[in-house]
């Protein structure tokens, strides 16, 4: 089968195509003929092993897990004796957040991996769409921050692929939503909800005059320092970069009754349910994936390049 491999860290000309063996399913996994898959910056900062606590789990001279990518969406083509709950035929989205390996022809995941059954409305390209940012703001928005009807939340990244599902889970949770991001992307993030937006060209958000319930950072680009000045009484901040200044205020904030910071290993945290609620939000046009490019397999490298230019709106998507 066709594979695109990490032959070390670096530039994304270290992914090669390669043909591979295709896998077998053990006892208890599914073998999926993978239809699409994303590309984030998570996966380019795996590829650079950047920053070095990447090396540090995941190999320091090369990556151990060669084939990188977590989020796919394809057909179930076999299925072990042990599987309970998937069949052939079975449309499926799922997430390998343990050893990778989206960007391959194949892909055998454990049954009790994150998976959901994809609605026939749905393309394979949309739910990894709903999936790659949708499950990070789910779990930063409805499991650490708890946000409830009325509460305001300003999200900072609004149009990239965590922020523009932010903005649309906010509005589920009946939130007021203030959007951080340029003016030419004005019209995406109201049109996913938004009631106010800022273009961070023209106005620093942290030095406004209004104060908000939740300040998400979904794109890493401001510190709970700077923010904390625009945050309720008991705001709550939260930030998808994994700094080692957020782990410290992280800790220090959890003694006090103020202002906290927070920040989750949203990829390590998801499970069926949260995959089969995103899939029943897609489903019902609740959430609404934003695809901004789509690149065939072979031009990994293409899209690794322009995720890295920052400017890219919602999803990067591979086809097969």
């Amino acid at each position: 089968m066709k594979a695109m491999v990490q032959i070390s860290y670096g530039s994304p000309e270290v992914i090669v195509l390669q043909q591979i063996a295709k896998p077998s399913p053990g006892n208890k996994e599914l073998l999926i003929r993978v239809q699409a898959a994303k590309v984030g910056p998570s996966d380019c900062a795996f590829r650079k092993g950047n920053p070095f606590m990447i090396k540090l789990i995941y190999g320091l001279s090369r990556p151990k897990f060669a084939i990188g990518g977590t989020e796919l969406a394809g057909v179930v083509e076999a299925v072990g004796r042990e599987v309970q709950h998937f069949k052939p035929g079975d449309r499926i989205l799922g997430m390998s957040v343990k050893n990778f390996g989206a960007y391959a022809e194949y892909k055998c995941l454990s049954e009790e991996s994150p998976l959901a059954v994809i609605p026939d409305s749905l393309t394979f390209e949309e739910a990894v769409g709903v999936c790659d940012g949708g499950a990070t703001a789910l779990t930063f928005l409805r499991d650490k921050a708890k946000l409830r009807e009325g509460q305001k939340v300003l999200i900072n990244g609004a149009s990239g692929a965590v922020g523009i599902y932010a903005v649309q889970l906010a509005k589920y949770y009946g939130a007021e939503v203030t959007a951080v991001c340029s003016g030419g992307n004005e019209g995406l993030v109201r049109r996913a909800g938004a009631d106010f937006v800022i273009d961070y060209t023209q106005e620093d958000f942290t030095k406004a005059d209004k104060a908000y319930d939740v300040v998400f950072d979904a794109v890493g680009k401001r510190s709970f320092s700077a923010s904390k000045r625009v945050l309720t009484a008991k705001g709550i901040y939260l930030t998808t970069a994994p700094r080692l200044s957020i782990l410290l205020q992280m800790m220090w904030t959890s003694l006090l009754k103020g202002k906290r910071a927070v920040f989750a290993t949203a990829g390590l945290m998801q499970n069926q349910s949260n995959l089969a609620f995103l899939m029943e939000l897609a489903n019902n046009r609740i959430l609404n994936a934003v695809i901004d490019r789509r690149y065939p397999l072979e031009y990994l490298p293409d899209a690794h390049k322009y995720v890295e230019t920052e400017r890219k709106k919602g999803n990067v998507l591979i086809w097969f």
